[in-house]
């Protein structure tokens, strides 16, 4: 069903989970190790159905406000499609520049409907760079759907990412020993 070498993985949550704290401690670890991280961790709530919502550019930790101000005859905020246009573009570019993994901050109804940040989702898979998605449980079929089965199912749990991505790690290493020995022997 799941393959469990997948360069993509759903980090699923519930509605009490905070995936972001889970991202946010992994994005930390692997700053330490050295390695580059590119991407975007949701940070804020909805008090009183109103979102308080920013997020942080995890490479550059520049601060990304994901909402603006509805017009006057509507409540609330809404999703800033624009500044969620620079963000991806922005990403794009660090992937450019080189990438360890990619934190693509949540999938959404703008994700779900092939907007947002979906084309970031294939564009560091097309540059070999591995993703983590937060998912929400209910939204997960979606997601299975979207992505067409070929992703590894985590639970939000900083362990389990990080036994994802070390699994990831060692297939890239035996990998690259193969490469070697088949080079040496020709």
């Amino acid at each position: 069903m799941f393959d469990a070498q997948c360069d993509v993985a759903a980090l699923v949550y519930e509605a009490h989970q905070q995936p972001d704290n889970v991202l946010l401690d992994f994005v930390a670890t692997l700053k330490a190790e050295g390695l580059r991280p590119v991407g975007l961790v949701q940070f804020g709530h909805h008090n009183a159905g109103v979102a308080e919502l920013a997020a942080m550019m995890v490479h550059s930790g520049e601060r990304v406000d994901l909402f603006q101000e509805a017009a006057a005859y509507t409540q609330g905020r809404r999703l800033d499609l624009d500044k969620l246009a620079a963000a991806r573009g922005a990403m794009m570019a660090a992937i450019d520049r080189g990438a360890d993994l990619l934190i693509v901050n949540r999938f959404g109804r703008q994700e779900q409907q092939g907007r947002g940040l979906a084309r970031l989702i294939e564009y560091a898979l097309k540059a070999d760079v591995p993703v983590v998605v937060p998912v929400p449980a209910f939204r997960f079929d979606v997601w299975i759907a979207y992505i067409e089965g070929m992703c590894v199912k985590l639970p939000c749990d900083g362990d389990a990412l990080t036994t994802w991505w070390n699994g990831l790690a060692q297939r890239d290493r035996t990998r690259h020993v193969q490469h070697n020995v088949c080079e040496a022997l020709k």
